[in-house]
C-alpha cells in the first residue's frame, strides 16, 4: 500500500494510455468499413468515423452494434476490424507510451498489483502484448469477454480486476488510468478512489474532466508520482 493514497490495485487502459498505437484504431476501422461496403470519403463513412472517435475506449463490438444495428453485421465488422488491427500490429505499427513500462515496473516494485485492460477482443490484446513483450509485465490482463462481455463505460472490468486479484479490500483502494471519457466513467462507476485521465490518447482535458477524472496527467509515466512512488 502506498503511503499517500492507500492505493493497492492499479487498473490501466492499453491503447492510448500505456500503448501508443498511432491512429491504428481508425485505420483498422477504415479497413473493416470498406469490407462491409462503406465507401471511404462518403457521408456515411465520415459519420461512422466521428462515432468511432467519440466512443474510443468502449468495447469495439458495442461500437459496431451501434453503427450497423443488427448483430450479424456488427460481428462481421468486428471480426474485420480485429483482423485489420492485428495485421497492423504484426507489421510493427505499435509501441509503448514512453515511460509506461518503467511506470508499471515501479508500481509493482512498490507492492501494488497492476492490471491491463482493453476494449479489444482477447486475440487483439494478446497480439499487442506479444508485440511489446509484455506477457509477463503485469499480474492480469482483461478484455470485455473476461468480465462477462460488457466493456467500458461499464465498471465490469475494473470490478473483475478487484475480484480476480483480491488485491484490495475496498474499491476506494483502486486507481484507474485511461485516455478516454469511457475509462473515466468506468472508474467512477466502479467507485475507484483515483480516476486519472492521461493526455496521450483520444480525448482531451475537457472530455476527461467532464467524465469525472479526479486527476489529469500528461502521461501514465506520471502515475507513480501521483501515488507517492518514485521511478528509478
Amino acid at each position: 500500500m502506498t503511503k499517500d493514497t492507500g492505493t493497492r490495485l492499479v487498473v490501466l487502459d492499453m491503447a492510448g494510455t500505456t500503448v501508443a498505437d498511432g491512429g491504428l484504431v481508425e485505420l483498422a476501422f477504415d479497413a473493416a468499413a470498406q469490407r462491409l461496403g462503406v465507401r471511404p470519403g462518403g457521408a456515411d463513412h465520415a459519420e461512422m468515423l466521428d462515432h468511432v472517435r467519440a466512443t474510443m475506449g468502449e468495447s469495439k463490438i458495442s461500437v459496431f452494434r451501434q453503427l450497423f444495428g443488427d448483430e450479424d453485421t456488427a460481428r462481421r465488422a468486428n471480426s474485420a476490424f480485429e483482423e485489420a488491427y492485428g495485421e497492423l500490429v504484426d507489421a510493427g505499427r505499435i509501441a509503448p507510451v514512453p515511460g509506461a513500462r518503467q511506470a508499471i515496473e515501479a508500481l509493482r516494485a512498490a507492492g501494488l498489483t497492476v492490471v491491463l485492460t482493453t476494449g479489444f477482443a482477447r486475440v487483439t490484446q494478446d497480439a499487442i502484448l506479444d508485440a511489446l513483450g509484455w506477457r509477463d509485465l503485469v499480474e492480469l490482463t482483461l478484455c470485455p469477454a473476461d468480465a462477462g462481455g460488457r466493456g467500458r463505460p461499464y465498471p465490469d472490468m475494473v470490478l473483475a480486476a478487484l475480484l480476480r486479484t483480491r488485491a484490495a479490500d475496498s474499491v476506494r483502494e483502486i486507481a484507474v488510468a485511461g485516455d478516454t471519457s469511457y475509462d473515466m466513467l468506468s472508474g467512477r462507476r466502479a467507485g475507484a478512489g483515483i480516476v486519472a485521465g492521461v493526455l496521450t490518447g483520444a480525448h482531451g482535458t475537457q472530455q476527461l474532466t467532464d467524465a469525472g477524472a479526479t486527476h489529469l496527467l500528461g502521461s501514465v509515466a506520471e502515475l507513480p508520482a501521483l501515488l507517492g512512488i518514485g521511478v528509478v
